[in-house]
């Protein structure tokens, strides 16, 4: 056994996979803060191209830089305020700097991509479907935060994930290629066609663009036959969640309330990914 042989050993590997999903999840919440922000730039830049202006010069901000900053009193995160949990845990979930709270999202995130990983290397052991469990779920994991607060599902990860996992699935990693290209086709116009004949029956959107690329991902990942459990999965979270939500404030219908799909895609997609299969044989058995 070589010398880092044992990190993939079944005792080993969930333990190896948790700690690198902490701090991919770490990660996720710089993904989650700024791709917004950075898409809203570009926009900003784009119009004042059309209309024949100067863009406005601003500091470089990407995913990268610059470094992360309390938003009450920008004090500059340090190494040791930045460990996945541990530092949350440590800080008693406020900056060191100004007492300003840290928000739950954070360590969320990071806990939810960590148990993603570790359970995605016990189910799978260590092979391509547990890696391509591992990136699904950190995608959807992003998709889902973004989505929720700002009603944006950007094509940089959507269409990404598409891409994985068509490439992943051409070595069969989760379900054989032809398999996934027709998820690809199908996740996509299943809801294109939904899209269009909800609005040619009300005259209103009824969903963005974005959830027909969300939906493609989830069929180029789990295959064509997932995509009805899919649907039907998200759309009976959705229902549950977004009756909830609706009637919290006043207690009755609010015509404002604005449903985001992408967080009930991704629930049902995670669902499908490693329950998907005794779900659809309990349900067939009962026929």
């Amino acid at each position: 056994m070589s010398t880092l042989g044992w990190l993939l050993q079944p005792a080993a590997l969930p333990w190896v996979a948790l700690a690198l999903g902490l701090c991919i999840g770490s990660f996720l919440n710089v993904v989650i803060h700024r791709l917004p922000k950075m898409m809203e730039r570009e926009w900003r830049a784009e119009c004042a191209e059309l209309a024949g202006q100067e863009p406005v010069k601003e500091e470089t901000y990407n995913l990268v830089v610059p470094r992360s900053r309390c938003p009450g009193c920008g004090h500059a995160i340090t190494a040791r305020e930045n460990i996945p949990l541990l530092s949350y845990l440590a800080l008693r979930g406020r900056c060191s700097a100004c007492g300003a709270r840290i928000g739950i999202r954070y360590p969320v995130v990071e806990l939810l991509a960590g148990l993603a990983a570790a359970y995605s290397a016990w189910r799978f052991g260590p092979s391509l479907a547990a890696l391509g469990a591992a990136l699904f779920v950190w995608f959807t994991i992003a998709l889902a935060f973004i989505d929720q607060e700002t009603g944006f599902l950007p094509d940089a990860l959507t269409l990404l994930l598409v891409w994985i996992g068509l490439v992943l699935n051409v070595a069969g990693a989760l379900v054989p290629l032809p398999e996934a290209v027709i998820g690809a086709a199908a996740g996509y116009l299943s809801l294109w066609l939904v899209y269009w004949g909800y609005k040619l029956v009300t005259g209103k959107e009824g969903m963005g663009y974005g959830d027909f690329k969300m939906n493609a991902a989830v069929g180029a990942f789990l295959g064509w036959k997932m995509l009805p459990l899919v649907i039907l999965l998200s759309s009976l979270v959705g229902l549950a969640f977004g009756a909830l939500q609706m009637f919290a404030a006043r207690g009755r219908w609010d015509a404002g309330f604005r449903f985001h799909f992408g967080p009930y895609l991704a629930i049902a997609g995670v669902v499908a990914l490693y329950w998907g299969d005794p779900i659809v044989r309990w349900y067939v058995q009962r026929l």
